[in-house]
């Protein structure tokens, strides 16, 4: 009963959402589709603007996956991670989720071959992916597309926050698996 009711508003809530846009544009008199375009061509100007932040990511995390860097850096940090009770499997998929969803994911779908989506593994992963944030790439895509070079406290926040992300992703994925 539930399902059928969640499945209907998640199907009826975009098309929701377009008309109350749209409607509401024309009850204040605004013109719609000039308001459109406008937006389109700012996202255009933006999207020129963050390009050369997201392809120096995009080298920067192909470089240290294929040189074998990180690697080298999960086997160093997975006698730390064991006193924190971290899978050695996770340690790698940790330090990428930093920088890169497509990457952390790419490294999951590994681990959904070898163990599977519903092992022990394979939920605290997906856990993993779903409480944690691509940090380093959203401090250099959001602030240096308006220019900031002072960020203050949002790394060292950013940062508390996807540990205390890993650590819930863990713990809650090995009491999930217990039940």
């Amino acid at each position: 009963m539930w399902i059928s009711v969640l499945i209907w508003l998640s199907a009826a809530l975009l098309p929701f959402a377009v008309f109350y846009i749209v409607g509401f544009g024309l009850l204040a008199k605004r013109p719609v589709f000039d308001d459109f375009l406008t937006g389109a061509k700012e996202g255009m100007e933006t999207t020129a603007q963050i390009f050369p932040s997201l392809a120096g990511l995009l080298v920067a995390v192909g470089a240290l996956r294929s040189s074998g860097f990180l690697d080298v850096l999960g086997n160093a940090l997975q006698a730390p991670a064991a006193l924190l009770h971290l899978p050695p499997q996770l340690v790698p998929i940790s330090l990428l989720r930093l920088v890169s969803n497509s990457a952390a994911t790419g490294l999951m779908l590994d681990i959904f071959k070898e163990q599977g989506p519903d092992s022990a593994l394979g939920v605290m992963a997906s856990l993993l992916l779903s409480s944690t944030e691509t940090v380093f790439y959203c401090l250099s895509l959001y602030f240096g597309s308006v220019g900031i070079k002072r960020t203050r406290y949002a790394l060292t926040g950013a940062l508390l926050s996807t540990i205390a992300g890993i650590g819930a992703s863990v713990w809650l994925g090995g009491r999930l698996w217990t039940m």
